[in-house]
């Protein structure tokens, strides 16, 4: 039976309470009704989200190598049938988004779609050397069949319009997704806000790399002009997720475009912060 968003999140609350470490990223919590015909099938840290239609249901990011049994047993306790999975959409290149990504393949059969720098780690199972974090690479399972998306392109499944929307910084390809979901006559834009968290390894200096300040920049306008009534970014605590389900409001995750404004000015603050503290100032 599929659950509605609030009556599962409240199930799950206790288990992700402390969702901010590590070790909480991959702990398993109940699949929920997010909007419409859309439903969240992550784990306490990190986002999954399935998108439905009788023609077959999109799926957007894979997780950790882990992670591939919880997303299918999530969808499974849905009602929903892993073989309808036809796309599964990625957001960046990272291991705790992208390690899953192949194991859900092959469980779904489905083509996986993401940017061409994405596209590209995506087949050899790692990012790319030139990515802020890439001294604490860590590979992940090669995904062999990926289709490429542009900025902008809209990817089509039935009734399904799911939009990519470039959010580069934290990797050269990170893309966010946006789509509209309906019910009782009311619709709400929901954006997958891709990490814009600028987080780098050891010895990184974001002020000796002014194309990586430019791309964030790029990503903080998309963002905050993009339609945005609920966001759910790749770490859900970094949009508030779980505390906004403690609202008991029908829709919890309805904001306004708050969510996606926040999210922004999260980031910012902290690149910021980082080009200050790199200049000793």
């Amino acid at each position: 039976m599929i659950k509605t968003c609030l009556a599962s999140a409240l199930c799950c609350l206790a288990a992700v309470a402390n969702a901010h470490t590590f070790d909480d990223w991959n702990k398993p919590v109940d699949p929920f009704q997010i909007y419409g015909n859309s439903y969240y099938v992550g784990m306490a840290g990190l986002s999954s989200v399935l998108v439905t239609s009788p023609q077959g249901h999109i799926l957007i990011d894979g997780g950790l190598p882990d992670s591939a049994p919880l997303i299918a047993a999530g969808i499974r306790k849905l009602g929903f049938r892993l073989r309808d999975v036809k796309l599964i959409l990625s957001s960046h290149d990272h291991w705790d988004h992208a390690g899953g990504i192949a194991e859900l393949q092959r469980l779904t059969g489905a083509a996986v779609v993401a940017s061409p720098s994405t596209a590209a780690a995506l087949k050899r199972g790692s990012m790319d050397e030139d990515d802020p974090q890439f001294e604490g690479n860590t590979p992940y399972p090669k995904v062999s069949k990926v289709r490429t998306v542009r900025d902008g392109e809209v990817v089509r499944l039935g009734p399904l319009a799911m939009t990519a929307l470039y959010t580069p910084g934290h990797t050269a390809g990170g893309t966010s997704w946006t789509w509209r979901s309906c019910e009782r006559g009311s619709c709400a834009s929901i954006v997958f806000a891709d990490s814009i968290n600028p987080v780098a390894s050891d010895g990184y200096k974001f002020n000796g790399h002014p194309l990586v300040q430019k791309q964030y920049e790029q990503s903080y306008a998309a963002l905050e002009q993009v339609s945005c009534d609920i966001v759910v970014s790749g770490h859900p605590d970094f949009t508030g997720m779980w505390d906004k389900l403690k609202s008991g409001k029908p829709h919890p995750l309805l904001d306004g475009g708050e969510g996606c404004k926040a999210y922004v000015k999260q980031s910012r603050d902290k690149l910021n912060l980082r080009l200050a503290e790199e200049a000793g100032k």
